[in-house]
């Protein structure tokens, strides 16, 4: 019998896979999706001499390693815990792991970095990356991110700072995880299908300080300031603001950013970088920045290498990028704005609005966004299986707003269904925009009804732009 179960085929299943057997543990995956792709990286695997399995085992090994984004009532994972197994996640596996070799002599030290929050993981993880880069240390961003990062700890190339994305689902699983600096950028309504309440998934994002030796929060979200209040009754804080900072805090004065919490003295301030310094300098991103910087600071970095990072960090695709600006109207693309929260983020980079939404709503609440951002939205062309959420909320707070429903186009499938569906959505948005406004593809949800992932989405989005509206 196998001594681990990998639940989910998918990238971190699959990585977590080949890790392990380079490793020397017996591994089976179990797969729920039976189809010829699963079905041929099953042979990959096979060959490699780990199994992969199609049906519920009716015997468990004591540690399953859960996928990100399972949830803990998916029946694998409930028999499993009624059979007394241990469920962790690949980071979880990770860190034990680093832990066991680094105290028998087998690796050298590494320093463990975690990033949680509703918005702006991956964005803070990559400009934390930069500045930890241009620092001249080994660094590399890894875990929700992309790469898995039990593949960079059983990798040939050694990287003494772990910069991880945490998901709520990665840290629901975890227990022993002990980072040398976490920060949590932020909380909103998220997949509230996945925990069941707000007050799970915000306990869920909290566990990132379980053990942590520097913790790092917004000061400004109103939904954390409860929790700052717990928390600093049983553990030292820094918080960022996008205000003058207090002792204590990472903040702006004018258009800098000012250390005032981590420079030993009650008296002194020290400038880190410029708002110019931030690609792009939207306030959501500055928090980001601030957060990185915060980050840096916790090892000692240089305000140099703080502004060079953040310099040289090119945002990710997907995120409040502009695509094209034809007749005094922008087209952007915001695919990643996957919950109401970012999209708000990204609404307040412009003034007014052709707003592109839908797709699957993880059990968020919409008219928050709409009653805050209404004055903004000149039309919104609504899609996906959630858009009754948006339309009602529309109809509530902003009656007189345009709303338009556009559907898929039948006979189509697959690729060729979501793009045509795109290709309606700019010809749509073009019948709507004038001089100033801004196209903005914005969801406020998740994907995976119509598109393959958010990146598809915004890659359709653009290509139809490109189509029909020119660079």
């Amino acid at each position: 019998m196998s001594d681990t179960l990998i639940a989910g085929l998918g990238v971190t299943g699959v990585a977590t896979a080949r890790a392990l057997h380079k490793l020397g543990y017996q591994v089976t995956v179990f797969e729920e999706r039976d189809d010829a792709a699963h079905r041929e990286l099953a042979q990959e695997l096979a060959a490699l001499g780990i199994s992969v399995t199609f049906a519920i085992p009716d015997d468990f090994p004591q540690q399953v390693i859960t996928s990100p984004g399972w949830r803990p009532d998916h029946p694998v994972l409930q028999k499993a815990a009624d059979k007394g197994a241990h469920i962790i996640s690949e980071v979880e596996f990770a860190y034990l792991h680093y832990l066991k070799e680094f105290k028998t002599g087998k690796t050298r030290r590494r320093h463990w970095i975690g990033i949680t929050g509703t918005n702006g993981k991956t964005t803070t993880v990559g400009m934390t990356e930069a500045i930890f880069t241009s620092a001249g240390l080994q660094a590399i961003a890894c875990g929700n991110v992309g790469t898995p990062v039990i593949e960079i700890i059983t990798g040939d190339v050694f990287y003494e700072y772990l910069i991880i994305e945490l998901s709520s689902f990665q840290l629901h699983w975890s227990s022993a995880l002990e980072l040398d600096a976490a920060a949590l950028l932020n909380i909103d309504d998220d997949h509230l299908d996945w925990h069941g309440s707000f007050e799970a998934y915000l306990n869920a994002k909290l566990k990132i300080f379980d053990g942590a030796k520097c913790a790092l929060l917004n000061g400004d979200d109103p939904r954390l300031h409860d929790s700052i209040d717990s928390l600093a009754r049983t553990r030292e804080l820094t918080t960022f603001t996008l205000q003058v900072p207090q002792f204590g805090e990472l903040g702006l004065v004018e258009d800098l950013l000012i250390d005032r919490a981590f420079t030993g003295s009650q008296t002194t301030a020290l400038e880190l970088a410029e708002i110019s310094d931030i690609n792009p300098p939207a306030p959501h991103n500055v928090a980001n920045a601030l957060a990185a910087a915060g980050l840096a600071r916790t090892f000692d970095i240089a305000p140099e290498a703080i502004r060079n990072g953040l310099r040289q960090f090119a945002p990710d695709h997907h995120r409040i990028e502009k695509i094209a600006e034809r007749n005094g109207i922008s087209w952007v693309n915001d695919s990643k704005a996957t919950n109401p929260h970012a999209t708000s983020a990204a609404f307040a980079a412009f003034e007014k609005v052709i707003w592109v939404a839908g797709g699957l709503a993880k059990g968020a609440n919409m008219s928050k966004l709409v009653q805050r951002r209404k004055g903004q939205i000149r039309a919104a062309l609504l899609i996906g299986t959630d858009r009754e959420l948006i339309r009602m909320a529309l109809a509530e707070h902003a009656p007189d707003i345009p709303v338009v429903l556009v559907d898929e186009v039948e006979g189509l499938t697959g690729a060729e269904r979501a793009k045509q569906l795109m290709r309606d959505v700019v010809l749509t948005a073009g019948k709507f925009a004038q001089p100033g406004d801004t196209v903005l593809l914005a969801p406020a949800c998740a994907s995976m009804d119509q598109f393959q992932s958010y990146a598809q989405r915004g890659e359709f989005f653009s290509d139809a732009v490109r189509e029909l509206v020119g660079e």
